[in-house]
């Protein structure tokens, strides 16, 4: 099998996709890549902890390989530390990163193009592929998620918290994509047919960020917020 890096946000396209990835047979995973939010230690605009990001990675049975940004890190540098470490992976035979996308052909082009740069290819495993469609068979294989950010452009703050269900997508109103591929809302996965263990967590207070966006907090169990 080729081996190769997950592009891991802990929310459900990454898991469907990593689930089909498993079941071709086609790619060892290396390790589980992700972007965090240095001052924070929190996922990237889904805002879930670094610690339930590892809770995660252990049920998987994977690798977990964070990435610090500082939320005033440039695109210049944001790229140059992605090439940096993206070269060494490479040096170890490690020829692609998978990622979960499903549109957005700029975001797509992007990823190749920095692939390229250091020798590696980019796989979209759900590349055009009905949204709402993949939603639902999320749901169907047995993954539960619950929802820890919205755009309040698109939802309200009632949604940030909610679990992602059948309910869920019923109450989406018209003008919002049923799998959030326009940034309308972000996940976390917490058990599914991958996981070793169901993960335990609390959810705590819900807050709105820069006028914006609104974020439910995931507390592991056994820890206070």
């Amino acid at each position: 099998m080729k081996k190769a890096l997950f592009s891991w946000s802990g929310g459900k396209d990454s898991a469907i996709a990593l689930h089909e990835i498993i079941e071709s047979g086609e790619y060892e995973i290396a390790a589980l890549l992700t972007t965090l939010t240095k001052e924070y230690e929190r996922v990237s605009m889904h805002g879930v902890r670094q610690s339930l990001l590892e809770l995660q990675a252990e049920a998987l049975g994977l690798p977990l390989k964070p990435v610090f940004f500082s939320k005033d890190d440039s695109n210049e540098v944001y790229d140059s530390k992605f090439r940096e470490m993206l070269t060494g992976f490479a040096s170890v035979g490690i020829s692609s990163v998978i990622f979960g996308d499903i549109f957005l052909e700029d975001v797509r082009a992007y990823r190749e193009e920095n692939l390229a740069k250091v020798g590696m290819d980019a796989v979209f495993p759900l590349w055009n592929r009905d949204p709402a469609s993949i939603a639902h068979e999320f749901i169907h294989r047995g993954f539960r998620a619950v929802i820890t950010c919205v755009d309040s452009k698109f939802l309200e703050k009632k949604f940030a918290g909610a679990s992602f269900d059948g309910e869920f997508l019923d109450r989406l109103p018209p003008c919002v994509d049923p799998g959030g591929e326009n940034g309308e809302y972000h996940s976390f996965v917490y058990d599914g047919p991958m996981f070793r263990e169901t993960i335990p967590y609390n959810r705590g207070d819900v807050v709105l960020r820069d006028n914006r966006f609104y974020f439910c907090d995931l507390i592991p169990c056994g820890k206070k917020g």
